[in-house]
Parts: C-alpha cells; sequence; structure tokens
C-alpha cells in the first residue's frame, strides 16, 4: 500500500450496493443494501430487555460532558488495534474492554444492534455508519475503505449489559499521507443525494428542540420510506472543534400505527452548547440506505429581560 493520498472523491454519491462497509465523503453516501436497519436512539426504544430506556437526559453521562469524546468512560474502554493505517481499504479491529480489563461481549441491543461504529473525518467531510462483527473473544472487525489520508474519528454507540445503559466512546484513527485540511462544510438546511431532496427545518438548541427533515424525489414527497433499524431516519449530531457526538431521538417508530412512513421525519434534539455541528441523516428508500449532511449553528440561548 502507498500513502499518498487517493484521488479525491467528488461531491457525488457512491454506489455501494450489498456491502455493510458502506463508504461516503461530502455527505453523499449511498449506504449499502444489506447495511442492517437500526434507528437511532429513541425514546420509545425502552423495550430492549436490560436496555435503559434513552431519555432525554442522555447528554449528562460520562461527568456531565458529551458523548464521544473520551477513550475511557464510566470503566469502559474503546482500544483500537491500531491508530494509523494506509488509506484504502483495512481490516479494522477493536475491542470494548470492561472495568476488570477484559473484552467485553455481553451487549443489549441498540436498533436491533449490539454495536454502532460510527467513523467521521475530523472536518466532517466524510462520514460511515457500519456495523463491525463480533468475534467470541469480543474482538470487533469490519473492513472499512478510508480512501483519504486525514485525520478521522472513531465511535462506538453501545449498551454493556453490566452497566445497563448506553454509551458512546470515541477514539481517533489516522489515515497517512500528504494531508490537505478542508473547512467544516458552509451551513446548509438543505440538500441533494442520488436525486432526493432533503431538507432540514428547526433550531439546535441547548435546552432542546424538534428538527424535522423532509425527503423528497423529484420534487415529489416521500411516503414510502422503510424502516431502518427500526426508525424512518437514523440522525447522527457531530460538533466541528471537538467532534461531540449528540445523541437524537426520534418521535415515533414504524409500525406503532402513527409514525408515518414519510415525508417528514421528526427528530428530537438537544445540543451540548453553541457551536458548529454537522448533521447526518440515513435513510432507507427502494432497499438502499442513502445520507443527507447539513450544517447547523447554534448561539447560546438568549437571556430573558423583565
Amino acid at each position: 500500500m502507498t500513502t499518498n493520498a487517493h484521488a479525491h472523491h467528488t461531491a457525488g454519491p457512491v454506489e455501494h450496493a450489498g456491502t455493510d462497509t458502506h463508504a461516503g465523503h461530502v455527505g453523499h453516501i449511498q449506504h449499502g443494501g444489506t447495511h442492517a436497519d437500526h434507528a437511532e436512539h429513541g425514546g420509545a426504544h425502552a423495550g430492549h430487555e436490560g436496555h435503559a430506556a434513552h431519555g432525554g437526559a442522555h447528554a449528562g453521562h460520562g461527568a456531565g460532558l458529551p458523548g464521544g469524546l473520551q477513550i475511557t468512560q464510566d470503566g469502559y474502554t474503546l482500544d483500537l488495534d491500531t491508530t494509523i493505517a494506509d488509506p484504502g481499504r483495512i481490516d479494522f479491529r477493536f475491542r470494548i474492554l470492561g472495568p476488570d480489563g477484559t473484552a467485553v461481549t455481553e451487549f443489549d441491543a441498540i436498533h436491533d444492534r449490539e454495536l454502532h461504529l460510527i467513523v467521521a473525518r475530523r472536518e466532517l467531510t466524510g462520514f460511515w455508519h457500519v456495523h463491525p462483527r463480533r468475534e467470541a473473544d469480543g474482538t470487533w472487525v469490519i473492513q472499512l475503505d478510508l480512501p483519504e489520508a486525514g485525520a478521522y474519528r472513531v465511535f462506538t454507540d453501545i449498551a454493556p449489559r453490566a452497566l445497563g445503559r448506553t454509551i458512546t466512546l470515541g477514539a481517533d484513527l489516522a489515515i497517512a499521507g500528504h494531508y490537505a485540511p478542508q473547512p467544516v462544510p458552509a451551513v446548509n438546511r438543505a440538500t441533494e443525494v442520488d436525486g432526493y431532496e432533503v431538507a432540514v427545518d428547526g433550531e439546535l438548541r441547548a435546552e432542546g428542540d424538534l428538527l424535522t427533515l423532509t425527503v423528497r424525489r423529484d420534487g415529489e414527497p416521500v411516503t414510502d420510506l422503510q424502516p431502518y433499524l427500526a426508525a424512518f431516519g437514523h440522525l447522527v449530531i457531530l460538533r466541528a472543534g471537538d467532534l461531540a457526538y449528540v445523541h437524537v431521538h426520534p418521535n415515533g417508530e414504524p409500525g406503532d400505527g402513527i409514525t408515518p412512513a414519510g415525508p417528514e421525519i421528526t427528530f428530537h434534539t438537544a445540543v451540548p452548547g453553541p457551536g458548529t455541528y454537522r448533521l447526518f441523516l440515513d435513510f432507507k428508500h427502494h432497499d438502499v440506505v442513502r445520507t443527507a449532511a447539513f450544517t447547523l449553528t447554534t448561539q447560546h440561548a438568549p437571556e430573558h429581560h423583565h
């Protein structure tokens, strides 16, 4: 493998039909068709046995810090096999170490999966959401295709059974080669991916608010979205500058008799403070998962004057 930077990806979508290691750049990611269906942590997901409900106070765990900023939290550690790799396809391996220092093998499911792996470029211009395979000894394995040199952050969304709730651990990963840092993409409330137009309404607020994402295709509302990990959309929000990981809760879930299959997907979200945030929405239609990306900012809450 060479360590020179691979050809720069265009802003267009990349087809990855049928692979679990879908790649994505500039927020235009076509996740593989076999990408298992999962939804972001909905408050309605208290139903998993032994799985603590993801409450609105989710951001308050870990000594008041947002998720994803620490390799170790609450006794659990994200242990990467390697923190440096060459560009291209890599056999990515890691373990979650428990309080006793051994690899954890008992997890409660979060949206049909024991572990969600999120990989993002530090500038938030690339995003991958994949599901590794856990081997018997607790090692997680997946093939990642990271074609460009740069600084990356990896996140694991997990609910260790012994802990009884969800935590997000984060660690750095460097892809070797010539690295030309890019600015975080400009603020945008609408984007296009594979002929789908996706728009976001609502504001990011520390006190929490609703975000509504609307999916259209060729100008027509999409009303037959498919469940993706037990919801009609999956939203990950990362803060520029430190990559704080924001948990987002969809309102309703497929099959509840009231939640429509599009064009609107509504999420309740609270951000950890002022800043620029990058939003990545995964949605599934015609058996393909696609990702729409947005950049929003939030300000300090206005002071109330009497």
